[in-house]
């Protein structure tokens, strides 16, 4: 089973349901035979220009940042960590890029679970990996692969 700690301290109105959060995590986390919880932050531009400047050293906000449990020897948890997410920066992408903004919303939720779970895309080869996991994923809930261009006629 799959526990959902869902935490909304943002002002934005887009914002999916807990359930919309739920079934994406449930997604990714289908083939893993483990229980387990996230806790899901929506968060401002405020508070996570405050995190990313302070735990990756970069300056202003960011769509998601991830924060996998590293769980004590010798403890019991199903915690695999948590996940800090703006609201504006995930409109503006989605405006941006021209995207249905629950789609947008769904492949930042898958990103950050599969960091959450261990993979990174630090090289070339391991970006590669994990955004072929996502298209993957994002396949089973029916969203298009977000990395692919779209032409313009």
């Amino acid at each position: 089973m799959n526990y959902l700690d869902f935490q909304v301290v943002s002002q934005s109105n887009s914002i999916p349901s807990i359930d919309q959060f739920q079934s994406w995590i449930d997604v990714v986390l289908s083939d893993e035979s483990i229980d387990s919880e996230i806790v899901v932050r929506i968060i401002d531009e405020a508070e996570m220009t405050q995190f990313n400047e302070q735990y990756r050293d970069k300056i202003g906000p960011t769509n998601i940042l991830s924060f996998p449990f590293d769980v004590p020897e010798g403890i019991a948890s199903i915690l695999l960590g948590d996940l800090l997410v703006c609201a504006p920066i995930i409109e503006k992408e989605s405006l941006q890029q021209n995207k249905i903004i629950d789609h947008h919303w769904a492949h930042i939720i898958v990103h950050g679970v599969l960091h959450l779970l261990g993979h990174d895309h630090i090289d070339e080869c391991d970006a590669k990996e994990m955004e072929a996991l996502e298209i993957k994923i994002l396949r089973k809930i029916k969203i298009k692969n977000p990395y692919e261009e779209k032409s313009t006629l």
